[in-house]
């Protein structure tokens, strides 16, 4: 890498600096674009130009500039009081810093050091049902019939609605596009419902996903639990209509419908892409009794199930969520009693492997959640949400995170270096951030 010189007027005011810094910026940048494959700054084309008289001209906030730029060449964000922080933010933005911006203002996600940063309030108290953190620090919240969008910086941007119906469950495919799944009213209007997807900035309707028949006949349907397949740019979602249950896969970017399996869900919960297996996680109740399946969309079979014996299903009513190991495929189980079990996919004996667990059973009514991020597992129950590490025979609880006057946490998401819980009496939802290291 070069130590080149590089000069930009922006707006009048001169700023010089090197090449070697502006290449701390990412490849998708302003900057990044300025440079070749082999990070040297491409000629402009100007060759009867002296060198010391070569700039670029920007036609952008100087001030703003200013800071970037120190950004670039030290990591460090340093905001003078006479710039207002949205001016800022929407600057990173147009240069394509905000990854930069953010990773100053707080460190990579560290599960063991993150703290309360902010705590929203809701504005349906009582009526919330889940939160979804995007993929650059933001977060989305079903509210009733609408879904509240929220920006990196928490500001609220227009919310997104199917026709005022039930939100069943919401998803990023992207930070600028969300998927919304909604219920029909089959005794009212039947052409409502199923899923779209909208601008996280506008809330605009971009398109509607579509279910059709046996017989290729477009009907309304009720949409439920979601799945983001990013690997095929596919989008899952339990759906029923009049004619048909199961689950049904769609396009990404043109809505239509690529895929059905015909497959009774009973009361489904969630439905999670297992890579590793090439196949769907299903957990879900069927007559009241707790199901665990693995969908193999390629043949339409059920190639793994648990548990076998009916007889004891009643045993396993207590397990409130189950999510996918892919490294040790495996599949990890909550119950009541804040204990995680594992079910190892390679043996032929299906039988729940206990971990310890951190303390008893619980009397309120609760929304226990597992997300696997990072390489740990965190558990959402109650109050709180707890860490757990892989030791060397079991998973050690590290550490646990409690707040707010919220109640109890009735859904929690992990994304953009953020844990988002949302909490159900209050309508509140909490942002967790891991502190930036110290300015030594």
């Amino acid at each position: 890498m070069t130590a080149e010189k590089v000069r930009f007027n922006v707006r009048g005011r001169i700023f010089e600096t090197t090449a070697t810094t502006l290449a701390t910026a990412r490849r998708d940048s302003m900057f990044g674009a300025m440079f070749d494959d082999e990070w040297k700054i491409q000629p402009r084309g100007d060759e009867l130009v002296k060198p010391e008289e070569k700039e670029y001209f920007i036609d952008r906030d100087p001030d703003c500039f200013s800071v970037l730029l120190n950004l670039l060449g030290t990591g460090k964000l340093h905001v003078p009081c006479n710039i207002p922080e949205k001016l800022l933010y929407m600057e990173a933005h147009y240069y394509g810093l905000l990854d930069q911006v953010r990773t100053a203002k707080w460190g990579d996600f560290d599960s063991n050091r993150l703290r309360l940063a902010s705590t929203v309030s809701g504005q349906a108290p009582g009526n919330c049902t889940a939160i979804r953190a995007s993929p650059d620090g933001g977060c989305a919240v079903a509210h009733g019939g609408v879904v509240r969008v929220y920006d990196w910086m928490l500001e609220e941007h227009p919310p997104l609605n199917l026709e005022y119906q039930s939100v069943n469950d919401i998803g990023w495919m992207d930070s600028d596009n969300i998927v919304m799944s909604v219920r029909q009213n089959l005794t009212r209007r039947p052409e409502v419902g199923g899923m779209g997807v909208f601008s996280s900035m506008t809330g605009e309707l971009r398109h509607r996903f579509q279910l059709s028949d046996r017989k290729d006949q477009v009907k309304g349907f009720a949409a439920g639990v979601l799945c983001i397949n990013s690997d095929s740019n596919k989008v899952l979602a339990s759906c029923r209509e009049t004619t048909n249950e199961g689950i049904g896969a769609w396009d990404q970017v043109t809505g239509k419908q690529t895929d059905f399996f015909d497959f009774g869900l009973g009361r489904n919960e969630k439905i999670q892409w297992f890579h590793r297996r090439n196949c769907l996680l299903v957990n879900s109740f069927i007559n009241d009794k707790r199901r665990i399946n693995l969908l193999d969309f390629r043949d339409k079979s059920v190639v793994w199930s648990w548990p076998d014996d009916t007889k004891t299903c009643h045993v396993h009513a207590n397990i409130y969520d189950a999510i996918p190991m892919e490294e040790s495929n495996t599949i990890c189980v909550v119950n009541r009693y804040r204990t995680l079990g594992f079910l190892d996919l390679r043996g032929t004996k299906k039988s729940v492997r206990w971990n310890l667990n951190d303390g008893g059973d619980t009397e309120q009514r609760c929304y226990a959640k597992l997300i696997l991020h990072g390489g740990q597992i965190f558990c959402s129950m109650d109050h709180k949400i707890s860490v757990y590490y892989d030791g060397l025979d079991q998973w050690v609880l590290t550490s646990s995170l409690g707040s707010s006057q919220g109640g109890s946490i009735r859904d929690f998401s992990i994304g953009g270096d953020r844990l988002f819980a949302l909490h159900s009496e209050e309508n509140v939802f909490d942002a967790w951030e891991t502190p930036p290291p110290p300015i030594l």
